[in-house]
């Protein structure tokens, strides 16, 4: 049984020969290609190239074409800067007033020098390599992760209490640019797509119900309407976001580690759901031994048997993990 299928028949809730292993690699990836952040988040064969090395070297079981959350702002006019080490990030908010956003255009996610297409492009060449053997995603942020990155976390946030017309007004254009661009990278040949909603976890249960699943249920809507699958991936504490987050709509919910293990494998192995996560990627991984971390790993993998679960950490992987415990935190679904 190779990786995908071992992904597809969790996630239908099938029995696989053992619990796929889906860490989210970024910098780790990068580092280990011997790639500068700058490169592996401008370069979509660079990022293709570098997650293929990792399936190659680690054997996972998934990968993904995720590198930072600027490339709808990108597109849409926002200037960026570009640090060699870490992720990209907007110089200065693209979005104020009514007037910026009457004043933007809808981008052609196809437009060859644009950051959508460099992310299409590398799903693509994932697929050509390994969409047979390994399950290939892509990534999105969603529209209030996207509209946090365009107008700043805070800013966006006060827009909820002191303008939520305009702020409804952000979140429904930027809907419609997530999902050509969702569209475009299942057309690029990836059967899943990573979808990320982080700023998400750092509102309330009511302003996530208003402001955020509304649009992440248009998105995941138009993802499945085309037989995509999705993975709905907010960072943080979610435990008060949880029952809420499966009305979106995804095949596969990612668990950060603080919020707590046995209330998601209740939440999402009772409503027939599957998850994935949830070490601390810092305590549980970068600070661990490797037997320290095998013995963690291996004990999320036991308590799980019998859910639709997948072992990943709660959020990315840093790079200074020593291949060591990488290696012990694989083996864990090994037995």
């Amino acid at each position: 049984m190779n990786g995908k299928e071992r992904c597809l028949l969790t996630i239908r809730g099938d029995m696989p020969d053992r619990t796929p292993f889906f860490p989210l690699l970024m910098s780790f990836a990068a580092k280990r290609s011997g790639l500068s952040y700058r490169e592996f988040a401008s370069d979509g064969s660079a990022l293709a190239e570098a997650q293929l090395a990792m399936l190659e070297r680690f054997s996972l079981d998934a990968i993904t074409a995720c590198s930072d959350a600027f490339r709808v702002s990108a597109d849409l006019g926002g200037g960026l800067v570009f640090p060699d080490d870490t992720p990209p990030y907007l110089a200065k908010p693209l979005l104020r007033e009514p007037s910026d956003l009457r004043r933007i255009k809808r981008p052609d996610v196809s437009a060859p020098l644009g950051r959508m297409h460099d992310r299409v492009a590398s799903c693509a060449e994932m697929a050509r390599a390994v969409g047979e053997e390994c399950l290939v995603l892509g990534w999105i942020d969603l529209p209030f992760a996207e509209a946090c990155s365009a107008c700043g976390v805070s800013e966006f946030m006060l827009m909820l209490y002191d303008a939520p017309e305009f702020a409804h007004a952000i979140l429904g254009f930027l809907t419609e640019i997530v999902i050509d661009f969702a569209l475009a990278q299942l057309e690029a040949g990836v059967p899943m797509i990573g979808a990320g909603d982080a700023a998400a976890s750092l509102i309330s249960s009511e302003f996530y119900r208003e402001f955020a699943l509304p649009y992440e249920r248009r998105v995941i809507s138009a993802i499945k309407e085309r037989d995509g699958l999705v993975k709905l991936h907010i960072c943080g504490n979610t435990s008060h976001l949880a029952a809420d987050m499966i009305l979106s709509g995804a095949d596969l919910y990612n668990v950060d580690h603080l919020f707590d293990f046995d209330a998601a494998m209740a939440l999402y192995s009772g409503g027939g759901k599957a998850f994935k996560g949830n070490l601390n990627p810092v305590a549980d991984v970068l600070q661990s031994g490797p037997d320290e971390c095998y013995a963690k790993a291996r004990g999320l993998v036991v308590k799980a048997r019998g859910s639709r679960f997948m072992l990943s950490g709660g959020c990315e992987i840093p790079a200074a993990v020593a291949d060591d415990v990488f290696d012990a935190f694989r083996a864990a679904v090994l037995g």
